[in-house]
């Protein structure tokens, strides 16, 4: 019953799996949805505006105004009316033009006006999936915040074998009740989030820190926004931003400036997600200026520990509290997770391996293992956004599912 009463958009651009959108209309009016179709002059020469119409109960849009009578449609009030706008499918044409606003048609107008979640299946032959121009395309459509519900891999109508199917009507509808079954449940929660690095001055010039690009920290601070969450970002020095304007981002430089903000946060945080890359150590002593090489003996910089952000907050958690820490692992990677998990009070850890490609600093993808204290999942590789989704749908059911 998540989508009883939603008022969904769906979008369609012209490709054969046009034909595909029929069966996804019909299962979203009979999950309770009231659904606007919109579609694109190429849609109209792959299903007739009559079919759809029939079964949204709706004139279907497609033009700016009726030519006959005038009557204008407003891209506006569209994107105001929609809890969601699904594009499905979604051609190599219109994923462009909506990653660059090239607005010449209704539905690009209605997707840049919508001020609700946008959904987007691609669907097109293998080779066009696989250009690097799309995959650019859509990377970026997800970095403002976009849902990108990938294609299968399967029989084509060009009749080659590769990824470039539509996902089927039944699991896209899937993605959508769980977005709104769940999508919402952060709604009055209040979420600490620590992301990037901290650097650790040794003069004016240099530091101690470490390659963390806080991509994963903000990821799951955009994530939790969009969940309704009020969230609080303690970041250290990074080049990446919030895609989402509510989130309040607090910028620091140093471990103990960053434990500093947590400590003012975390006791009315109802969950404190720990992703930042805490530096270890720091100079015992920082000179007020330039250690100059010249005239000088090489420098001797003594180290003392960082105050543990993670285990200072863990004995201060209540019970009614979520606490979830992160750790980048090398050798022994489970052990030391479990024992980082009990050590510190945790509720959730996610464990990263270096041992993994593609994973750990730097990088747009994650491989993850989310242990609570009584489940263990492993991830495969997937986008940051996309660990983002599965980490705080661990933290929502206090435990993880296997994908």
């Amino acid at each position: 019953m998540s989508l009883q009463g939603k008022h969904i958009i769906l979008g369609i651009c012209g490709g054969i799996a046009a034909y595909k959108s029929v069966s996804l209309l019909r299962l979203l009016v009979k999950a309770g949805a009231e659904v606007q179709v919109v579609i694109t002059p190429a849609g109209k020469e792959f299903i007739t505006p009559v079919t759809l119409s029939a079964l949204s109960q709706k004139p279907v849009v497609s033009e700016f105004f009726t030519a006959n009578t005038g009557e204008w449609h407003s891209h506006v009030d569209l994107g105001l009316w929609a809890d969601c706008m699904v594009i499905a499918p979604a051609t190599a044409s219109s994923i462009g033009k909506m990653a660059h606003g090239i607005a010449d048609n209704m539905l690009i107008t209605t997707y840049l006006s919508a001020k609700s979640p946008v959904f987007i299946a691609p669907a097109m032959d293998l080779d066009m999936m696989a250009h690097p121009s799309t995959q650019a395309n859509l990377r970026l459509l997800e970095s403002y915040g976009n849902h990108i519900i990938e294609p299968e891999t399967g029989y084509l109508a060009s009749g080659l074998t590769g990824k470039g199917r539509m996902e089927e009507p039944e699991k896209i509808l899937e993605v959508l009740e769980k977005f709104f079954s769940v999508g919402k449940s952060m709604e009055e929660k209040k979420v600490l989030i620590t992301a990037g690095p901290t650097y650790e001055k040794i003069d004016p010039v240099r530091f101690i820190g470490n390659y963390s690009s806080g991509k994963m920290g903000y990821a799951l601070a955009d994530e939790c926004a969009s969940r309704g969450a009020d969230v609080t970002l303690v970041s250290g020095p990074v080049s990446v931003s919030v895609s989402n304007p509510s989130i309040k981002v607090v910028k620091i430089e140093s471990a103990k400036e960053m434990l500093a903000e947590c400590e003012k946060v975390f006791p009315t945080s109802d969950v404190a997600i720990m992703c930042a890359a805490v530096a270890d150590y720091a100079p015992a002593h920082t000179a007020d200026s330039k250690i100059k090489r010249e005239h000088q003996e090489i420098p001797v910089i003594e180290l003392v520990k960082n105050p543990d952000i993670a285990a200072t907050l863990g004995a201060m958690k209540k019970s009614s509290q979520t606490l979830v820490g992160f750790a980048l692992e090398t050798d022994h990677e489970f052990e030391n997770a479990v024992e980082k998990l009990n050590r510190k009070n945790l509720d959730m850890i996610v464990l990263n391996s270096m041992r993994d490609s593609g994973a750990g600093f730097g990088t747009d993808t994650n491989k993850v293992t989310i242990f609570t204290r009584d489940s263990r999942c492993e991830y495969p590789l997937k986008s940051k956004k996309d660990v983002a989704k599965d980490i705080v749908d661990a933290i929502i059911s206090k435990k993880c599912e296997q994908r």
